[in-house]
């Protein structure tokens, strides 16, 4: 493994011109081009908060958290996660000439996939700052919580990548299934709802347990937490970080074991 991240590592100007392309073929024939990035979360964040927040009255907490920061905390995070599971499936088999005529590291094209969604969630940023400028009138110290968040989830998500770009060139049943897993998803993790709704309810132990055992239900916390200021149990963290790097992991794994029959496929 590490001479393989080593070689990712030497490739790195290769997954910079991946990222580049990616982005630019994105937006190329695009008026607004990455305003997109803005206008899509914004509009989606805007139809939750009339939903849950407007017509249902979700609270975020006890606490007096505005609805709207605690929801577009959390949704900008999940358009990551999003953007990675609907990118990463097709990231072999998209380019298969390429990966088949070019000497390099054939993990920087599914990491490629995670790069560039990372690069819409940065663009969207600054909206959460100016909402949370508007509710506290200041950046709270919480904001520190951020990098830590970023880092926990990009490591996840790179092992998903991995994981599902190699899977889903032997069996093309995996895109299908992502598209329903995306959707089941969205409604399993705390966007729309605070993680205490989940803890009051009335669930058998076991099943609390196996849904905070989910590494994005704490990364989700982490997000929620720099603009929110309620910072998520240690527990939690812990357990996001240990799941995140046995993904990471797996995912590596797999990548490599299946390589050889994954380049005689394409």
């Amino acid at each position: 493994m590490t001479s393989s991240v080593a070689a990712v590592w030497r490739s790195r100007g290769v997954l910079g011109l991946l990222v580049r392309r990616d982005l630019t073929v994105k937006y190329q024939q695009s008026v607004l081009g990455y305003l997109w990035s803005l206008i899509e979360p914004l509009s989606v964040a805007a139809t939750y908060w009339f939903v849950f927040g407007v017509l249902f009255q979700t609270r975020a907490s006890t606490d007096g958290v505005p609805y709207l920061l605690f929801l577009a905390s959390g949704l900008f995070a999940w358009i990551w996660v999003s953007g990675v599971l609907g990118a990463a499936t097709t990231a072999l088999t998209t380019q298969a000439r390429l990966i088949t005529t070019i000497k390099v590291s054939r993990e920087v094209f599914p990491i490629g996939r995670v790069a560039g969604t990372f690069f819409e969630y940065v663009a969207a940023l600054p909206v959460l700052l100016l909402i949370a400028i508007f509710y506290h009138g200041r950046f709270g110290p919480y904001l520190l919580v951020l990098p830590l968040a970023v880092l926990i989830q990009l490591v996840f998500l790179v092992g998903v990548s991995l994981l599902l770009a190699s899977l889903n060139v032997m069996l093309r049943d995996v895109e299908r299934v992502v598209r329903l897993l995306q959707r089941v998803l969205f409604y399993a993790l705390p966007i729309v709802y605070p993680l205490d709704l989940v803890m009051s309810a009335p669930l058998p132990r076991w099943v609390e347990v196996v849904y905070q055992l989910n590494p994005l239900v704490g990364i989700l916390e982490l997000h929620h937490a720099v603009w929110t200021e309620n910072f998520p149990s240690a527990a939690l963290v812990v357990t996001s970080v240990v799941g995140s790097l046995i993904m990471f992991l797996g995912g590596w794994w797999v990548f490599h074991r299946l390589e050889p029959s994954v380049l005689k496929e394409l």
